[in-house]
């Protein structure tokens, strides 16, 4: 073994035992060796003598590789010497007397790269160089299975590099491609043919094997040879022999099947394609698919019944023939229960195919009307394939009852492959809706009379089934009850599976029920039967908590629709809810999971906007909501008497409790309007101050857990959206507290609070806004840069998004201070030692700032600034040095340089309102600069900017006319124009 051997047997290994660097040393050596004039002549000589699988591999990997690289610059002698020695290789000759080892004895992944070093040949040499390559082939397959073996690796790598569409290509691969084919078409490719039928009719009872990988060639080649060469009666005869002849192993009667259907996919003219399709008597293979389910026999059959069925109903669309119309139905009509059985019984890869083929076929019975006999036995029967397909398998039934790891994956599947069905039976349902209605009735009646233990996914598949229906009806139909729904929904309404406590089934029951709420609206001497359904063991009380807590839900939106209609039942509901509210604060103290605290505060919700109407007498409201908040507020009352003393160990499951109180306590205010609580019934409204009272004192008892205080901001909003200015006397306390130990996170939060408060209030909320913005104002300065964030490695950290958050919001906060005629609160004693920093971050933002709808903002702060602070172009200056710092640094910078920068794209939606509000600014400083103004953007800014003098005057005229549009229009050529004629002297920032 030389030096070039050991070196690539070192370099393969992958033991670990080699020594990395001995490993990396060998890897070089084969790479140096690689890279010599003579390497092809060092791989063939290799390739004569040696056995190791490893050397032999890596010989022809380089001749592959040196090949594809090199091949325009080898001489004529070495590209010769090279054809003969590969193609001796590939058809088992010597290449020359001290030639002993021969490289088809290899393993199959050897032969493969032999195959894939002969096929880069072909691409450069076939036809100009060596036209006979084919023909030179065929004339060694005589000796025998090896030749012939290495013929079909040669067909199929020559398909997968060069010739199929499958993968993507270059121009000047499809031309080579075309070239190829149209050269064998010409040459050799009824040999080629001839050679495969004389193959399979010899080795059909000897090497299975071998003719497999035949049909495996034929298949890739039928889409583009001439038809005529295979559908004939001989070769159409030969291979359905070997798919009906129950001798043969399953994989060869499989691979004709495959061959069959590559036939039957050939494009071609309809007419000629319906010839065809009649030509094959497909029923022939009928039969097949009830020899064994989960075949791999099967699986194929069910491939080429469906490529079959999608051919001839595509010869039935575009044929308008009525002849040819009635031979393509009748086909269909022949193939179809066989398609049908395939899906209901067999376990097959097809069916996402078989599925778009019924949707096709569906579609075409749209225009029919009415239906024949025959096509509404085939929609029963895809309804049926629907049931079939949409159940699950028994043997995730616990999986998904418990929903483990095995059961989250089964049910994520399950809803992914129904989503095609579902569609499936909501065009079925357009075509024939009685027959539609019809079935799913049936579907539901067989349920409702079945074994529920045994029958837990028939059940569910019912149901679904009335579920997705009920997506198709128009609100009419729904709100009316036409057609069946009028039977269905009592059905519905009045059952209890013995199989209802299994989740699957719980929680489609309840979806459905929600799904059809639009017929209780009409239909209300129901709703006692809804609120059952929520109420009992199948709602809210199932034993799952996952089911209790969707019914939380679901019956939180049903309160939403039925509301005005439910007044009669409150009593029921609420004695139905007692232990459920009285869980809710106390179940899941001890838990740190919050996500079921959330789904309980639904039901909260739900009282809410049940006690909170006006059509509830005032006395009963009263009465509901003290037994509800009494409690709770009592609860949190105790709990911060506690807190102090309190174990450290106690404290988390305290602090759970809390948060879940303050969860209950805002979901049930969402049930109550301002003009309620405010207005008719004052009293109702003295009852959540008393409560926020109390809930703002958790600020003070934990200033520094952050989940409590984002609680109680949530509170706080909502309290501003219901109590209306009457919740001011509470704001300055619990804006201090909120403001006092808040992180960067927080911070924008609190900016959010206090943007609800100028939005509703405006200049009502002034005095509080001078109280809080010179603390505002000082935190942020410290934690925000001055300039621009970090970026590249390591900069998206969970802290700077925080922080990028809080600029953000802060952009927002003072764009709302703004234009809520509240710009003074800037110029306030307290205030006024920030205006600098807030300016320079503002023209920062304007100038530079990636996100064009942030930049949009601060333009729009400067022009309000503008208009407020500066009264006219001679006036007294209410803001010392501000006039000057918006026409020299924001008019320079924002309205001329940021906008001469090439990321400023014209071309962009969000960058030309930016613009449009730009130029409004030059106006608007115009309007109140003057002169100022003119002088300095002209004379100094425009001409650093190489501005012709001529087009400066224009812009004048234009600033001072009154067509805003034409200004924007004019200001825009010339930007583009000054970006044009750049000379570099001018940095664009």
């Amino acid at each position: 073994m030389d030096d070039l051997e050991k070196a690539i047997l070192i370099s393969f290994d992958e033991s670990g035992a080699v020594d990395s660097t001995l490993k990396a040393q060998a890897v070089s050596y084969c790479q140096q060796i690689k890279e010599t004039q003579s390497i092809c002549s060092i791989c063939i000589e290799r390739l004569c003598f040696t056995k190791l699988v490893q050397v032999q591999f890596w010989c022809l990997q380089c001749l592959h590789e040196v090949l594809r690289v090199r091949y325009s610059s080898m001489g004529l002698e070495e590209k010769s010497f090279i054809r003969k020695s590969v193609f001796s290789l590939a058809c088992y000759e010597s290449i020359d007397d001290k030639n002993l080892v021969r490289v088809l004895d290899g393993p199959a992944f050897i032969k493969n790269k032999l195959a894939q070093v002969m096929v880069t040949l072909i691409y450069f040499e076939y036809p100009m160089i060596w036209p006979s390559l084919f023909v030179d082939f065929l004339s060694n397959l005589s000796k025998g299975v090896v030749v012939i073996d290495m013929f079909c690796r040669v067909l199929n790598a020559l398909d997968e590099e060069v010739i199929s569409l499958d993968y993507p290509r270059s121009q000047e691969e499809v031309a080579v491609a075309g070239q190829i084919k149209d050269a064998m078409r010409q040459q050799c490719i009824s040999q080629v043919v001839r050679a495969w039928y004389d193959i399979l009719l010899m080795y059909r009872n000897s090497d299975p094997d071998l003719c497999c990988s035949v049909l495996d060639s034929m298949r890739r080649y039928v889409s583009w040879i001439d038809i005529g060469l295979i559908a004939n009666d001989a070769f159409v005869g030969l291979l359905f022999e070997l798919m009906l002849v129950s001798g043969f192993p399953d994989q060869l009667r499989g691979a004709a099947a495959g061959c069959i259907h590559a036939v039957a996919a050939k494009r071609m003219d309809p007419k000629a394609k319906l010839t065809l399709l009649q030509s094959l008597q497909i029923r022939k293979v009928f039969g097949l698919v009830a020899e064994d389910n989960d075949s791999e026999l099967v699986s194929s059959v069910a491939s080429l019944l469906t490529g079959y069925s999608t051919e001839v109903l595509e010869c039935l669309k575009r044929l308008n023939s009525e002849d040819r119309k009635a031979v393509s139905t009748e086909l269909l009509n022949e193939v179809l229960p066989s398609v049908f059985y395939v899906m209901q019984n067999c376990e097959i890869d097809e069916t996402f195919s078989i599925v778009q083929f019924l949707s096709g076929y569906v579609g075409t019975l749209k225009s029919l009307s009415p239906l024949t006999e025959t096509q509404s036995l085939h929609v029963g029967q895809i309804l049926e394939v629907i049931r079939s397909q949409i159940r699950f398998d028994p043997a995730y039934r616990n999986n998904l009852d418990v929903l483990d790891k095995i059961g989250k994956e089964e049910e994520d599947r399950m809803a992914e492959f129904r989503k095609d069905l579902f569609v499936l039976l909501r065009s079925v349902g357009r075509v024939a809706p009685d027959a539609t209605q019809i079935f799913i009735r049936n579907s539901l009646a067989s349920a409702v009379a079945s074994n529920g233990d045994v029958d837990v996914e028939e059940i569910e598949a019912a149901l679904s089934l009335l579920y997705a229906f009920g997506e198709s009806l128009s609100d009419e139909t729904m709100k009316t009850g036409n057609g069946l729904l009028g039977e269905l929904i009592p059905m519905l309404l009045s059952t209890k599976f013995p199989c209802h406590n299994n989740r699957l089934v719980a929680l489609i029951y309840l979806e459905t029920v929600t799904r059809y709420m639009k017929f209780f609206q009409e239909n209300t001497q129901y709703i006692p039967l809804v609120l059952s359904a929520f109420l009992d063991e199948r709602g809210i009380h199932h034993p799952n908590s996952n089911v209790s807590q969707r019914g939380s839900y679901l019956f939180m939106r049903v309160v939403k629709l039925l509301k005005a209609k439910l007044v009669p039942y409150i009593e029921t509901i609420l004695q139905s809810l007692q232990d459920t509210v009285a869980q809710f604060t106390t179940i899941y103290a001890a838990s740190k999971d919050l996500s079921r605290c959330e789904d309980g505060s639904h039901i909260f919700e739900a009282i809410g906007l049940l006690i909170g109407m006006e059509d509830v007498p005032l006395e009963k409201q009263s009465e509901y909501l003290t037994a509800l908040l009494s409690p709770l507020c009592q609860q949190v009352e105790a709990l911060l008497l506690n807190a102090k003393a309190q174990n450290p160990e106690e404290s988390p499951a305290k602090i759970t409790n809390i948060q879940q109180i303050i969860m209950a306590i805002n979901a049930l205010s969402k049930g109550f309007s301002e003009r309620l609580v405010t207005a008719s019934r004052p009293a109702i409204g003295l009852m959540f101050k008393q409560t926020l009272d109390v809930l703002l004192r958790i600020l003070i008892i934990y200033p520094e857990i952050e989940p409590l205080r984002c609680k109680v901001t949530s509170f706080i909003h909502r309290m501003v959206d219901i109590l209306g200015s009457s919740v001011f006397p509470y704001l300055p306390k619990a804006l201090e507290q909120l403001l006092a130990e808040s992180e960067p996170k927080e911070l924008a939060g609190f900016l959010l609070l206090l943007n609800q408060l100028i939005c509703k209030f405006n200049t009502g909320v002034r005095d509080i806004l001078e109280e809080v913005y010179p603390a505002i104002a000082s935190r942020v300065f410290n934690i925000l840069p001055r300039y621009a964030f970090p970026t590249g490695p390591g900069s998206n950290t969970e802290e700077i998004r925080e922080l990028q958050e809080l600029q953000r919001t802060l952009y927002t906060f003072v764009h709302v201070i703004a234009t809520h005629d509240l710009s003074s609160v800037f110029l306030s004693s307290k205030s006024s030692a920030y205006l600098d920093s807030m300016m320079q971050l503002i023209l920062h933002a304007s100038c530079n700032h990636k996100d064009f709808v942030v930049r949009k903002a601060c333009v729009q702060i400067f022009i309000r600034l503008i208009k407020d602070w500066c009264a006219s172009p001679y006036g007294e200056e209410k803001v010392p040095g501000f006039r000057s710092f918006v026409i020299e640094a924001f008019a320079t910078n924002c309205c001329l340089y940021s906008v001469l920068d090439k990321s400023f794209e014209f071309r962009d939606a969000n960058t030309l309102v930016l613009f449009g509000e730009i130029v409004l600014a030059q106006k608007v400083m115009y309007e109140k600069f003057g002169n100022d103004f003119v002088v300095h953007f002209v004379s100094k800014s425009l001409q650093s900017a190489h501005c012709p003098q001529d087009l400066a005057e224009q812009y004048c005229q234009k600033l001072q006319g009154s067509d805003i549009k034409a200004l924007k229009s004019f200001y825009q050529s010339l930007i583009e124009n000054l970006r044009r004629q750049q000379n570099g002297s001018l940095v664009f920032r």
